[in-house]
């Protein structure tokens, strides 16, 4: 159970890891297709953003974190919650408007805040958690603490002035950030390559001298791999990294989105990169598990949230009584 195991790149991930990130990769995805449905009902206020397809950069990067390490994340951020150690049941309650959830039903699925788990929150605004990491982590140097706090963002907060300002100041002043951009290829419904300049995107982050490196974001070892570096030069007081990872949203940018604009052939080709049958298929080949084990680990989580889905959906809303608490003006 103990042996490594060796990626496309060479990076070696023990085994007992690969398991538990396989498992809780399992639990996004089935999270995430029960939200799908919940949402299809009318279950669910307003638009939800999906994360399936993503799994593999949520937990890679997360996986390489301690527990008193922070995150900052953006709109498509339920994978990086459930990683994060978010309960799952108070998370869907959350994102149904209920007042069991984590938030007492107020955030919705875009504003859900986690403190106790060093979670600044997802955030609806495009490039948002950015500043938040950058902060987090001068707090932490204020405090004479190595805690480590990852942002994450999309391909879309790339061109964002915001972006390079706090890479400058987090490389001015060695602040323990990375920068990890899930870059999907596509801002809601346009294709990167159609507003973003110049021949290189790690460049973004070498010009600030960041050491920066694009990666195949739908293998979960790489991406651990390259998240357990930028930790660790992180942590050793170096300053931030800058980890670009390619990978791909299954679902449209929205619940609602039918992904007209998207090439089928393309699609079909990511389809197979899956990053829960790439972690299947090395776990049954280096005979960590077996793959009769792993069909029942995700029976397993689609029936976890089979469950919760039935308990959540039947919960009460917030009372009126309560809407000016934890209100500041």
């Amino acid at each position: 159970m103990n042996k490594a195991l060796k990626n496309a790149g060479g990076a070696s991930v023990d085994g007992r890891l690969l398991l538990s990130m396989h498992r809780t990769m399992l639990r996004i995805r089935h999270f995430e297709e029960t939200i799908r449905r919940l949402a299809a009902s009318g279950a669910v206020p307003g638009l939800v953003h999906l994360c399936a397809g993503q799994e593999a950069t949520n937990v890679g990067i997360i996986a390489a974190l301690e527990d008193r390490d922070f995150i900052a994340s953006h709109h498509r951020g339920h994978g990086h919650c459930i990683a994060k150690g978010a309960p799952v049941e108070g998370l869907m309650a959350e994102i149904l408007g209920k007042a069991s959830g984590m938030c007492g039903g107020r955030s919705g699925s875009m504003h859900v805040i986690d403190m106790e788990r060093g979670n600044l929150g997802t955030n609806g605004i495009v490039g948002g958690g950015i500043p938040l990491a950058a902060g987090a982590a001068l707090a932490a140097r204020a405090r004479g603490s190595d805690d480590v706090c990852v942002c994450f963002f999309g391909d879309g907060a790339l061109n964002q002035g915001l972006l390079h300002e706090c890479m400058n100041m987090a490389a001015i002043w060695k602040l323990a950030v990375v920068f990890v951009c899930e870059n999907n290829g596509y801002g809601e419904f346009t294709a990167i390559d159609d507003v973003t300049a110049g021949p290189s995107l790690p460049g973004r982050g070498e010009v600030f001298g960041i050491p920066s490196e694009m990666i195949d974001g739908m293998d979960v070892q790489a991406v651990y791999a390259a998240a357990r570096k930028a930790v660790d030069y992180a942590r050793a007081g170096h300053g931030p990294s800058f980890i670009i990872c390619n990978t791909w949203r299954f679902g449209g940018h929205h619940v609602g989105d039918k992904q007209e604009y998207k090439d089928d052939e393309e699609t079909r080709a990511w389809r197979l990169r899956d990053p829960l049958l790439r972690s299947a298929k090395a776990l049954s080949a280096a005979g960590i598990v077996s793959e009769e084990a792993i069909a029942q680990m995700e029976q397993d989580a689609i029936s976890e949230m089979a469950a919760l889905a039935d308990g959540v959906r039947n919960g009460s809303e917030p009372a009126a009584q309560t809407l000016l608490e934890h209100v500041y003006g």
